[in-house]
């Protein structure tokens, strides 16, 4: 069973190909007639430059990319459709934030290496590991900002120009289910000044300081004064010196805020510590305790690491680890402790953006669980919980909300009806119970697919998880309708994009779901300045797309998975 997100892109295949259907060819459109495509990639984009000393890759601008027709589902792309549309909702998705506490004791940065295929003698994991350390991680909260000051500046859909109903945020909004780390993430979409930092206000205490070199990670500010050599990013990958950045990256600062109503999905790395471990006492003793492992002890083998994470050892893991140099002092921190999904609900009832508790319910806080609705204009928007409790990183559903979810489609046929979640119907894998395997317990991706293709008025299934730019037809079984499954590309990983959809009736027995990717508002490049967040999460982004292990990793999609056209029949016709 996977346990990474990163494990799944890199073996998982796209499934997107209308010709995987035989269904009528995809086309390039020109994208005429757009009422707003100005700051999206509608109008230009992002793009890696040539490759220089180490493969390193800076980022420069390009042209903008036209939508894809996709008539997969069999819908007709009529011609008149392009001058008789009439905009029905318009949204912002937003996935895979990952606010990262880059100092946390909790973090296990040390078992990425093993998943180096550039380490000479090194047996890769094949990504089992990979998502474990990045280079740019101290820098998440001001992509994070960057991204809403891009969809305020943006503020309608490109395609119709109606105005965002709301943003939706569809899980990993943190990255360790720490409570400095989901008050972070909450902070910088309400626009609530944000101090990221943890330990000690003083100075940093994460890996890519020199106190205690590892030549694994990379560290900005050059090699110490007892070191020989460079670290692996800068001597083999082409990394640059960045003389400053850890002081700027914790420096507090406030953020714009986001300027519509935002709604929050739960994701996996929400409820679970590392995504992946159950909640236990011993590792929130861990998390906000002063010992910090960082480097990996002579005689730790890959089948060591293996079992632990099989297991769902995180305390054995870490205790195999905590030998001798491999460990340093940190300052002790409370506010690194793990939350429980019920202590996450509830921070979401602490702010001061719109609405209040951002989708979750009084039910949610008193029951502890994250799965609700709710209605923007002729939409009904169900949002699902698709978090397994009891470990792994991929999802499920219990019978409960299945239940649940069934009911509410059954009562929602006078609306169309967009479903979200933090999983993809193909990451839905895992049964896995308190007691062991149960498959009638846990209800799995197939499953879900088939109740939503029993009901016509399912348009779109919303979610994360991945990484990855992917829309991907799921036709009925007579092949005359169906849905689309939306997944979208994370903050934390190249390309750091969102996507903007319009929902609009071309009003000739069909609908479409215009998609169209944006890029945070960090620019090109930061110029050497460390001062601001857009500087910072341009150094962010491009940091990203020079990831050893990402660098080929096709994260962007294909054309048909980024700016697209999404033809349906209208359900409510």
């Amino acid at each position: 069973m996977p346990i990474t997100r990163r494990r799944l892109i890199q073996t998982g295949t796209a499934v997107g190909g209308a010709a995987a259907f035989g269904f009528p060819t995809l086309r390039a459109s020109a994208a005429t007639g757009l009422a707003a495509p100005e700051g999206t990639t509608a109008a230009s984009t992002f793009q890696k430059g040539a490759a220089g000393t180490g493969g390193y890759t800076r980022i420069v601008q390009g042209g903008g990319e036209p939508h894809v027709v996709r008539p997969d589902l069999r819908a007709p792309a009529g011609p008149q459709r392009t001058t008789a549309r009439q905009a029905l909702m318009s949204f912002a998705h937003l996935t895979d934030v990952h606010i990262v506490d880059a100092q946390s004791p909790s973090r296990v940065e040390y078992v990425d290496r093993l998943d180096d295929t550039y380490s000479a003698g090194d047996v890769t994991l094949q990504g089992l590991l990979s998502s474990s350390y990045r280079a740019h991680e101290m820098l998440t909260t001001h992509v994070a900002d960057a991204m809403v000051q891009s969809v305020n500046r943006v503020g309608r859909g490109p395609v119709v120009g109606q105005k965002l109903s709301f943003a939706i945020q569809t899980g990993d909004n943190s990255d360790n289910c720490q409570y400095n780390e989901v008050r972070w993430n909450i902070d910088v979409l309400d626009g609530k000044k944000v101090t990221p930092d943890s330990g000690s206000r003083l100075a940093w205490e994460g890996v890519h300081d020199r106190v205690q070199w590892d030549p694994h990670y990379w560290h900005p500010e050059g090699k110490g004064l007892l070191q020989r050599s460079e670290d692996i990013y800068t001597s083999r990958f082409g990394f640059p010196k960045v003389p400053g950045l850890l002081d700027a990256a914790r420096r507090a600062f406030t953020p714009q805020g986001l300027k519509l109503p935002w709604f929050s999905v739960f994701g996996n790395h929400d409820g679970l510590v590392q995504g992946n471990f159950p909640h236990t006492l011993p590792l929130g003793v861990l998390g906000t305790g002063p010992l910090k492992v960082q480097t990996l002890p002579p005689g730790l083998s890959q089948t060591d690491v293996l079992t632990s994470l099989k297991t769902l050892d995180l305390k054995g893991l870490l205790d195999a680890t905590a030998l001798g140099s491999s460990v340093r002092l940190v300052s002790p921190d409370g506010e690194r402790r793990n939350l429980t999904r019920q202590q996450v609900v509830e921070e979401h009832f602490k702010t001061q953006g719109a609405p209040v508790g951002h989708g979750f319910t009084q039910d949610n806080r008193t029951k502890g669980t994250a799965y609700y609705t709710f209605d923007s204009g002729p939409v009904r928007c169900i949002v699902m919980d698709s978090v397994n409790p009891n470990g792994y990183a991929d999802g499920s559903l219990d019978k409960t909300q299945f239940t649940w979810l069934q009911q509410v489609l059954a009562s929602s046929t006078d609306k169309y009806v967009i479903v979200f979640s933090h999983h993809t119907s193909s990451t839905m894998t895992n049964p896995l119970v308190a007691t062991g395997l149960d498959l009638d317990t846990r209800v799995l991706g197939p499953a879900v697919v088939d109740l939503l293709l029993a009901h016509q008025h399912v348009i779109a299934w919303v979610n994360g998880h991945t990484h990855r730019n992917q829309v991907t037809p799921h036709p009925s079984p007579d092949g005359t309708s169906g849905f689309w499954e939306i997944n979208t590309a994370s903050h934390v990983d190249f390309p750091q994009q969102s996507r903007l959809i319009e929902l609009v009736d071309n009003r000739d027995g069909t609908i479409s779901l215009f998609t169209t990717m944006l890029d945070h508002s960090g620019p090109t490049s930061n110029g050497g300045s460390l001062s601001t967040s857009l500087a910072l999460a341009a150094l962010a982004r491009e940091l990203a797309a020079n990831d050893p292990q990402l660098r080929t990793g096709g994260l962007s999609g294909s054309p048909q998975d980024r700016n697209t056209e999404l033809l349906l029949t209208n359900p409510l016709a």
